[in-house]
């Protein structure tokens, strides 16, 4: 009896050590010894994620047009020692407390995925649109660090953000350089130079795993991808499939969506038959006033006249607008009405984020009669 009750107190002092006892730094292995999940990019082209158990691989390429650069960050709890056989640009430790963006396409995926409150910096503050945005900016809790091509290093790095989230037209911002010896770590984001409306859509999840959130990431973008799919097949029910005209003059040249362009998907997405869509181009067209007048005055849609809101602007700047069909039947739709407090474009925010709304506004011009309760959340009639 003894004897199995001093087993029982010795099995209890082992088992209540072992509840007790704190766990042992992380074993540092190498990356050939960890356990790798990729987890799914389906529509973006310019990042990868590789997750392991204590820390994410964050692969960016693709930051700029042309770009044959690609960048690696580590993303992990600072506790944590990474395998010495793994190579990258900067280590970011979670959970980051104090972030800098650099373009309001990336304000979106700071609100859905919940670290707006990290934002203590930005470029030019007063393009950013949305009202729960503006609304933390106005508690004077961000600082304007100028443009982006000019920006006050100065005050940046006094920021002591963990980390900057930035883009670049050519990989040549001096600023950054300086920003980084500071020890502000620069992490690019290429939405920008994606080429398809859930490709731009898809990079919530660079944020997610940025900022330790990538279950939030993985359900918003899903929810998204959803709606745009649900608004796609709902434009293929339409009986009429109208024609569509983009863009307009600025200094002599029409400026408009190449044939493969992001903005021109949306346009095959609503089911209407744009004017260019057969050429290649994934940027823009610039074209003649003459040209674009011989191949799309009969045009039934026109869709974002640059800046212009209403007709009588559009006629003092050239009264040849006239000859359009779309003008004169009353059928032109713009994005430059539709602006936050301060100024800023809403479309220019949100819209990469939220393709799905672009998609359901398209349809509310072209297919009125398959989407009556919808308002507009991008486009306005031009008055």
């Amino acid at each position: 009896m003894k004897k199995h009750f001093l087993t029982f107190i010795l099995i209890s002092v082992f088992l209540f050590s072992c509840q007790n006892k704190k766990p042992d730094k992380v074993q540092e292995k190498s990356t050939s010894q960890q356990t790798k999940v990729d987890i799914n990019i389906d529509y973006a082209t310019g990042f990868e994620v590789e997750s392991y158990e204590n820390y994410d691989v964050l692969k960016v390429k693709n930051s700029w047009p042309n770009s044959d650069q690609t960048f690696t960050y580590v993303i992990t709890k600072k506790e944590v020692d990474l395998p010495k056989d793994l190579n990258y640009t900067h280590r970011i430790n979670l959970p980051i407390e104090r972030s800098i963006v650099s373009s309001t396409t990336h304000i979106p995926s700071l609100i859905d995925l919940n670290v707006l409150s990290t934002l203590v910096a930005f470029p030019e503050p007063d393009y950013i649109s949305s009202a729960e945005a503006r609304e933390y900016i106005n508690d004077n809790k961000v600082l304007n660090i100028g443009q982006n091509q000019q920006l006050n290093t100065e005050l940046t790095i006094s920021s002591q953000a963990d980390v900057f989230v930035g883009f670049s037209m050519n990989g040549k911002n001096k600023a950054y350089g300086l920003i980084e010896k500071s020890g502000i770590p620069i992490v690019y984001n290429g939405d920008w130079v994606e080429k398809t409306p859930l490709g731009k859509a898809e990079w919530i999840k660079f944020f997610g795993v940025l900022f330790g959130k990538k279950d939030e990431a993985l359900k918003a973008f899903e929810s998204v991808e959803r709606s745009y799919n649900e608004m796609k097949l709902l434009a293929q029910k339409a009986k009429n499939k109208p024609t569509v005209l983009s863009g307009s003059l600025y200094r002599d040249v029409w400026y408009l969506p190449g044939g493969a362009s992001w903005q021109a998907m949306f346009f095959n997405d609503a089911n209407t038959n744009y004017i260019y869509a057969d050429n290649d181009e994934t940027g823009s067209l610039s074209l003649s006033f003459e040209s674009v007048l011989n191949k799309a005055q009969d045009a039934d849609i026109w869709i974002s006249p640059g800046s212009f809101t209403t007709y009588d602007k559009m006629t003092k700047q050239n009264p040849h607008y006239k000859q359009f069909k779309a003008f004169q039947n009353k059928e032109i739709y713009g994005i430059a009405g539709k602006k936050g407090e301060t100024g800023g474009v809403i479309y220019y925010e949100l819209a990469p984020n939220r393709p799905d709304l672009v998609l359901k506004d398209l349809i509310k011009i072209c297919h009125p009669e398959l989407i009556k309760e919808h308002e507009f959340v991008f486009f306005q009639a031009l008055k």
